[in-house]
């Protein structure tokens, strides 16, 4: 049975569980406003979602894990200081050319900040977090349990913490945030490569040295690029991710909707902004979602419900380094086709979402996500406020996700639905 089947008046039920969403959304942002990984706001957060979807979840579980505050995106600012570090070495250096020292203070400085950005950013490995404060996050589980012996479990995530603003997307959007990427990057492109030159050679080239000033808006924009005065409300990004999974138990529990065998996850991940610290502890402590289960286990994260034109089944994340489940995106797919809308695959392709914590875990995940892929200048920004939510694409997102829950009861996970 489709979930449109599943009750009469399937379409403005639908409209009332977006609206549902909407108002919550709504409340969260002026009630408890921006939820920084680790904060009691994010908790807040979670605890006022899970007690709206009220007895349509059996049981709320709440599990707590450290972490790192503000490690993930450290990497910047101290990338920056250490390619002015390196910087000052080489105009030193310039002007005293018989004392050969800036090579090597260079080459340290580049091995550290490339061991951080593709530790951090691309792996999202743990590399600099031990030289950060702990805090404590939280992840929050509402569970609506099958009628009788549970053989399959779909978890639909959203991530309840919001962003600290990237200062380059609030301040010039898409473009001036690629800019403040790339041409520090060409700098340490650079240095890398002069440093090597002088090291073969055995010489000071105070040319090369003072070219490297070229690169200074550059290492300054590093320093500045997260604001740390203002952390967003994070209306779409993602508190209409977390809705989604409510609004799917919402609707199952006010329709008395329960399934014989599959249990329905709604799951409120902590510090998704801090390198999918949530999702990976869920994984950890949760050995019974991976693949090798006895239960049959999916798991989809639902990312930033705004954007109706650019809605994706992510097929790829982490940068495109990590490759979903096939019968994971299949699935969410074939949804979509019923929801009537033919979802293309798409590419994370810099970034990631809880669904790659997942799958690099041994689950199967993928990801629902409806945003600008550009990215939008509400992206990370003070911009990313309840008024300019979409409820088009809610509803429709909503729609996705209980057609998956159906079609994943009525056949489980397979490559191909057609």
């Amino acid at each position: 049975m489709k979930a449109s089947e599943s009750i009469p008046n399937f379409r403005s039920g639908l409209r009332m569980y977006a609206n549902f969403s909407a108002r919550t959304i709504k409340k969260v942002c002026q009630e408890i406003g921006p939820r920084e990984a680790g904060t009691q706001a994010e908790l807040d957060a979670q605890n006022l979602i899970s007690g709206l979807i009220g007895d349509a979840a059996d049981e709320v579980k709440q599990e707590e894990f450290s972490i790192s505050h503000r490690a993930f995106l450290g990497w910047l600012r101290l990338a920056g200081i250490f390619m002015f570090i390196a910087l000052a070495a080489g105009i030193v250096n310039a002007f005293i050319p018989n004392v050969f020292f800036a090579p090597y203070v260079a080459l340290l400085c580049c091995i550290i900040t490339a061991v951080m950005i593709f530790g951090e950013f691309l792996f999202y490995k743990p590399v600099i977090d031990p030289f950060f404060k702990k805090r404590t996050s939280h992840n929050t589980y509402c569970i609506r349990k099958a009628a009788g012996e549970t053989k399959r479990r779909i978890i639909f995530a959203g991530h309840s913490d919001s962003s600290i603003e990237w200062l380059p997307t609030h301040v010039g959007g898409a473009p001036l945030m690629y800019v403040a990427f790339i041409y520090p990057a060409l700098g340490l492109g650079y240095t890398l490569i002069s440093t090597i030159y002088m090291l073969a050679t055995g010489e000071i080239n105070p040319t090369l040295l003072l070219i490297n000033c070229a690169f200074i808006p550059g290492y300054f924009g590093l320093c500045i690029f997260m604001n740390y005065k203002v952390c967003v409300d994070g209306a779409n990004d993602n508190l209409t991710g977390c809705m989604t999974g409510a609004a799917v138990l919402k609707f199952m529990g006010d329709n008395n909707i329960r399934f014989e065998n599959t249990e329905v996850v709604a799951m409120l991940s902590g510090a998704e902004e801090e390198g999918l610290r949530g999702a990976k502890a869920a994984i950890k402590m949760h050995p019974e979602f991976k693949k090798d289960s006895d239960v049959e286990t999916v798991f989809i994260a639902v990312d930033t419900m705004k954007d109706f034109e650019d809605m994706f089944v992510y097929n790829r994340d982490m940068s495109g380094i990590t490759k979903h489940s096939e019968e994971a995106c299949a699935l969410v797919k074939k949804a979509g086709q019923i929801a009537g809308v033919d979802i293309k695959y798409s590419v994370v392709f810099a970034g990631a979402s809880d669904a790659a914590a997942m799958t690099q875990g041994g689950a199967h995940a993928t990801t629902l996500a409806a945003m600008n892929p550009g990215p939008p200048k509400y992206y990370h920004t003070r911009d990313d406020k309840a008024d300019i939510l979409n409820l088009k694409t809610i509803e429709k997102g909503v729609e996705i996700a209980l057609e998956t829950a159906f079609l994943f009861d009525e056949k489980g996970l397979m490559k191909n639905y057609d």
